[in-house]
C-alpha cells in the first residue's frame, strides 16, 4: 500500500502509522497507572450527561479500557498524550506531522 502511494502521499501514511502506533502505546501504558474507581466517579462527572449514564450502566471494569478514560487516568498522572507522542516520534517528525495533518484539513 505504502509503496504505491505518491511520495507525499507516503510520507504522510508513514506518519500517520507512526503517530497511531505512539498512540497506542500511549493508552497501552494507562494499566501502569491503575485506575481507581474514584478516577471512574471523575471521570464521569466530566462527561455529557446521557454519555455519563452509559458508561455508568457499562460499569467501571468495562470501561477501563475506553480511550478517554485511559487517558483521563494519564493525564491525571501528568502523562499528557501529546507530550508522550512527542516523544516518541520525537520533535521532528511529530511538528511534521502535524503540519500535515492541518494542511490536508484546509
Amino acid at each position: 500500500m505504502l509503496a504505491q502511494s505518491p511520495e507525499t502521499e507516503r510520507r504522510f501514511q508513514e506518519l500517520f502509522f507512526s503517530y497511531g502506533n505512539a498512540v497506542y502505546r500511549y493508552h497501552q501504558e494507562a494499566a501502569a497507572h491503575e485506575p481507581t474507581h474514584q478516577d471512574f466517579e471523575e471521570w464521569l462527572e466530566g462527561l455529557p450527561q446521557n454519555v455519563s449514564r452509559d458508561m455508568a450502566a457499562k460499569g467501571f471494569e468495562w470501561c477501563r479500557t475506553v480511550l478517554s478514560f485511559t487517558r483521563y487516568v494519564q493525564e491525571k498522572n501528568d502523562v499528557g498524550q501529546e507530550e508522550y507522542v512527542r516523544g516518541l516520534m520525537g520533535e521532528e517528525e511529530f511538528e511534521e506531522y502535524k503540519a500535515m495533518r492541518e494542511e490536508s484539513a484546509k
